[in-house]
């Protein structure tokens, strides 16, 4: 959707605007000196609600800074899973300067040419290096729901992430953010699938296989599937509930669209797999959810017959 722009105090007073009305009911404030009308706002996402403030920040940043971190991921269509997002981030291309405001986060650092990129005239920097960047600086498992999705969606590759992290070598955070690009897996489809990712691994399980397709002896094609344990017969469904929402299904009756879930586990089930879903409460407890993973192990042949093929 086309956000709405904030509009500056000095614009709004030349409009014929006073600062009382501006302090009113009819008015929201985005950032100092920033103002939208109320009833604009009102149906705006908190991603959204940033993107306004890095609009009216931009007003204001020096010709040295570019949008960064979480405020460029936004920007780049990235989900911010449980990121704060009080404070507009951008990074100045200076040695040092940096600073933590009540609305701003200024980092400094070496800016490249390709490390920055425009986007609906905000100067940002490129994807490769916010992902770099958010991994630095961001706990793991938020800055692995980033980058799972910025390579599911082809906005960067495993070869520019490695290029920006061997160039903030001498970066605080790099180790981290190192630990981090070795995780990532663009294969993960949603917030939902990295985030279990994460809370599934552990050294009591195997890597899961991610998207594979699942085949009957026969060669006729069952089902592509979240996760699979090939070793251990299980296959694993995150069920984040959105399959069901009338934009996902079209106009397939909701009843339909679980009789169709649930004939597909059972012929699953049919070929000698175990299968397990788990929905975001699970996520919360990673211990409980791998328990889950080692109980269906239990119930499965561990030999199941057809075959399965890695994702494309």
């Amino acid at each position: 959707m086309t956000l709405p722009p904030p509009i500056s105090r000095r614009d709004a007073l030349r409009l014929g605007y006073s600062d009382q009305e501006l302090a009113g009911k009819d008015w929201c404030r985005v950032r100092r000196g920033h103002y939208l009308p109320a009833d604009s706002i009102v149906d705006l996402s908190l991603e959204q609600r940033h993107l306004v403030a890095v609009r009216a920040a931009t007003q204001r940043i020096s010709g040295d800074a570019y949008i960064s971190h979480v405020s460029a991921a936004i920007a780049h269509g990235l989900p911010v899973w449980s990121m704060p997002l009080a404070r507009v981030h951008v990074t100045r291309d200076r040695r040092s300067g940096g600073r933590i405001r009540k609305r701003i986060v200024v980092h400094h650092g070496a800016i490249e040419p390709d490390d920055a990129v425009e986007i609906d005239g905000l100067r940002l920097t490129s994807t490769a290096r916010t992902i770099i960047d958010i991994a630095r600086t961001a706990p793991f498992e938020q800055s692995v729901v980033i980058g799972d999705a910025a390579l599911h969606l082809r906005k960067t590759t495993h070869a520019e992430l490695t290029d920006q992290l061997i160039r903030a070598a001498h970066r605080p955070g790099c180790q981290a953010a190192r630990r981090v690009l070795a995780f990532l897996d663009g294969r993960s489809e949603s917030v939902g699938e990295s985030r279990s990712r994460v809370a599934l691994n552990d050294p009591t399980l195997p890597p899961p296989e991610l998207q594979p397709r699942i085949l009957t002896p026969d060669g006729t094609f069952i089902a592509r599937v979240d996760f699979l344990w090939p070793t251990l017969g299980v296959v694993g469904e995150f069920d984040g509930r959105i399959k069901y929402h009338k934009s996902i299904r079209g106009n397939r009756p909701l009843e339909a669209q679980i009789l169709a879930e649930k004939t597909r586990e059972d012929t699953l089930r049919a070929q000698g797999w175990s299968v397990t879903r788990w929905t975001w409460q699970h996520l919360t407890s990673p211990t409980h959810l791998r328990a889950r993973i080692h109980t269906a192990a239990t119930l499965s042949h561990h030999n199941p017959k057809g075959s399965w093929h890695p994702a494309l």
